[in-house]
């Protein structure tokens, strides 16, 4: 097949923060309010955002995945401005996206549709058994098939966990050994760092023991995710093998708004996956593009073969 692209850009968190009114009034929104206003607000900048993104379009990727986060704290105007920001990045056929722990945040007012407001960007090709509100999807381009799972669920102040859920990861399950039936490229989606271990406690992936036992009997070619602002790379074993070259690479992006350093998190970037077929099997580039130094222009920061 023809080398086909994805580029993956994640957390994106645009900011202001504007419309916190009475109807969004909970501890959980005041808690983030107060760290956006103390510790957020000069971190993740849209401006920084929007100079990757325009970066990105000139790269000229075939797809463009977003691991979510686009909101904050789950304020109306924040969902509204999410919808544009996604519209203007392309349209749903040439966009896919997954839902993030901030934008499935808390209890949302009343008639406020919230993260459902971007479901042209989540939907499936086709019918998937066991979907659970939509999730998985798949969408389908020729030999590639993008895999969309959804993590997030509502939390208390002060945690971010995610989960799955028993339902989703057995769906997950065969509709992945479906796709292997098919002899396709199997890219996987999810927001929270899927692997036992990958996240802090409060903000890990509370059923990862799960999703790995399923990766690792059903595979994958390609794993994505994004949550801890910073880049990651894991090898996850597939059952019955033991060489290295048998595994299944799970690669974590870093927020796509940094732009100062502000504890562990890397600078602004994202990345592009060249997917090619080879007489020996997939071939995949992945290629690190953002900010070397704060303010800087958006630069290619690294590129190998996963």
């Amino acid at each position: 097949m023809a080398k086909f692209v994805i580029a993956h850009i994640s957390d994106i968190h645009l900011g202001p923060l504007v419309g916190f009114t009475v109807p969004h009034w909970n501890l959980k929104r005041l808690a983030g309010w107060i760290n956006w206003q103390r510790n957020r607000w000069d971190v993740h900048r849209t401006s920084v955002a929007d100079q990757l993104v325009a970066d990105l379009k000139q790269q000229a990727p075939d797809h463009i995945a977003v691991g979510g986060d686009l909101v904050n704290i789950g304020l109306s105007a924040e969902y509204i401005r999410a919808q544009a920001w996604m519209e203007a990045l392309g349209p749903p056929e040439r966009v896919s996206l997954v839902p993030g722990n901030h934008d499935i945040y808390t209890t949302l007012p009343a008639g406020e549709p919230g993260f459902e407001r971007w479901r042209p960007y989540m939907t499936s090709d086709i019918a998937v058994p066991g979907a659970v509100n939509g999730f998985p999807y798949v969408r389908r381009f020729g030999e590639v098939a993008l895999v969309g799972l959804n993590s997030a669920v509502e939390t208390p102040p002060a945690v971010a966990t995610g989960r799955l859920g028993s339902v989703q990861i057995e769906a997950t399950q065969a509709l992945l050994r479906q796709l292997a039936f098919e002899d396709v490229f199997r890219f996987v989606m999810i927001h929270h760092p899927p692997l036992p271990g990958q996240a802090k406690d409060r903000r890990e992936l509370l059923d990862a023991d799960g999703f790995a036992t399923m990766l690792a009997a059903a595979g994958a070619e390609l794993v994505v995710h994004g949550h801890n602002h910073r880049t990651m790379h894991a090898a996850h074993q597939l059952n019955g093998h033991t060489t290295p070259a048998v595994t299944v690479p799970v690669i974590g992006v870093a927020s796509a708004s940094v732009a100062k350093p502000h504890k562990s998190d890397s600078l602004a970037r994202y990345h592009l996956f060249t997917i090619e077929r080879r007489p020996t099997g997939w071939f995949i580039e992945m290629t690190s593009r953002g900010l070397a130094t704060p303010g800087g222009p958006v630069v290619e920061l690294a590129r190998q073969t996963l």
